[in-house]
């Protein structure tokens, strides 16, 4: 009996056949979805998904614990070497007081040490005799000087070091100011307010929308860390010598204040 062939031939030519029908019906189906979200692309503006961006600020108020102050000694000499130990003498006693006084070696820090020739001005008597035509700088022994920069933490105590050193024959302290040693913590309790403080203004604004928050897409922070409290009545020097040593200095050590502000961008759902 002679073999009966369908439109597709063989078996082989019908499997073939199949799969070709099929994908071509898998490939209509996506452009066809594809074109469908193409149009509500463009019918809607849409390019991806909706976020809101919020801002949250906190501000932590802390009471600094530390006082850092500088001091200078300083020295004149025909002999280089003899201006040099008169200044190391004058700084190992205040040193040494310092230590008296609680104040740990790893606090005290030399910040600068220099050694100057000094100069004096001759005037030069004219050719003829009289008057005098002009003159010369000669140099006229030399000039040593030490800065040292100290923190005291044990606050408390800042006014009466500071008029303790002035007595030990320092020449000039300056640059008294007082400070939170260790900021960590206080920017810590400071973010984590300023992010509850964002997130409640997201929900509040979701649900304006009519939307569930969903996941973070950025996050950044920025702040204003607290500035060292200084008090402007140290830059005076305080002199031994010039008798404007006080029994113990009156240095209120006021308040320093943590603001953070963070940005949060969500997705909306």
């Amino acid at each position: 009996m002679e073999e009966t062939r369908t439109f597709f031939g063989n078996k082989n030519n019908r499997i073939i056949g199949a799969i070709a029908l099929i994908t071509a019906a898998v490939a209509l189906s996506a452009y066809a979805v594809y074109t469908f979200k193409q149009a509500e692309y463009i019918d809607s503006g849409y390019v991806g998904p909706v976020t809101i961006t919020v801002q949250g600020e906190s501000e932590v108020t802390g009471t600094p614990d530390i006082g850092t102050f500088s001091f200078s000694v300083m020295a004149s000499n025909q002999d280089s070497t003899l201006a040099q130990n008169e200044v190391n003498e004058a700084s190992k006693e205040i040193i040494a007081y310092l230590k008296e006084q609680g104040v740990e070696e790893k606090d005290i820090k030399s910040e600068s040490y220099n050694l100057y020739p000094k100069y004096s001005y001759e005037e030069t008597r004219c050719l003829n005799g009289m008057g005098y035509c002009g003159g010369n700088q000669v140099e006229d022994g030399f000039e040593v000087s030490q800065s040292i920069t100290v923190k005291v933490r044990d606050i408390e105590k800042a006014g009466a070091i500071v008029a303790g050193v002035g007595s030990k024959g320092a020449t000039g302290i300056s640059n008294l100011y007082f400070t939170i040693d260790d900021t960590d913590a206080l920017k810590g309790e400071a973010r984590s307010r300023a992010i509850a403080d964002a997130k409640a203004k997201a929900k509040v604004l979701a649900r304006d929308l009519d939307s569930r928050l969903g996941e973070i897409v950025s996050f950044n922070e920025g702040g204003d860390y607290p500035q060292p409290y200084y008090d402007s009545r140290m830059e005076a020097s305080i002199s031994k010598d010039a008798g404007m040593v006080a029994d113990e200095a009156v240095l209120p050590v006021g308040e320093n204040t943590i603001k953070i502000t963070v940005n949060i961008t969500y997705q909306l759902r």
